[in-house]
């Protein structure tokens, strides 16, 4: 293999990348240096703790909400209508400031749970914070936004089917 420059060409010795990896462990740790990794390793895709008897992510993000005083939360089982999430948290706050410390609570909260949230949406503006959980999509917002957009009418099956009914 060659290795060219703009002035020369610089012959380069090809390596294994199992020879290479093995003088990394050995820098890094000589007595682990080519052992077998343990294959309980959590992998990076990971997005949160393994715990044995931790709280449900579920349980951690209504009880953030009721420690900030969150007005009208509703959770709602999604798992039927999308793959997204396994539910959606739809909770109210009384001003901007209140939204936005609701939001930040609830973030705060999680991530002393060991679940690692994936984005947070609306910070700046505050009438609106979305936090995505992954299996859980956690939306705080101002009462009129949240009568607005009308979540529970979209995401409710149970509303759906009484409509559906009349």
């Amino acid at each position: 293999m060659l290795f060219q420059t703009t002035d020369n060409v610089v012959p380069v010795k090809k390596t294994s990348s199992s020879k290479i990896k093995d003088r990394k462990k050995a820098v890094i740790n000589p007595q682990t240096a080519g052992k077998p990794k343990a294959a309980s390793k959590l992998k990076a895709a990971d997005t949160r703790k393994v715990t044995k008897a931790g709280p449900s992510l579920k349980t951690v993000v209504t009880d953030a909400l009721a420690d900030m005083k969150a007005l009208e939360v509703k959770v709602l089982d999604v798992r039927g209508l999308t793959d997204i999430a396994d539910f959606m948290v739809i909770a109210s706050g009384t001003s901007d400031r209140h939204v936005r410390s609701v939001a930040q609570r609830v973030v705060e909260k999680t991530k002393e749970a060991g679940f690692r949230p994936h984005g947070v949406e609306g910070q700046q503006d505050s009438d609106w914070v979305l936090i995505d959980l992954s299996e859980m999509i956690v939306h705080v917002m101002l009462p009129r936004v949240r009568e607005f957009y009308g979540l529970e009418k979209l995401w409710d099956m149970t509303a759906a089917k009484r409509a559906a009914r009349a």
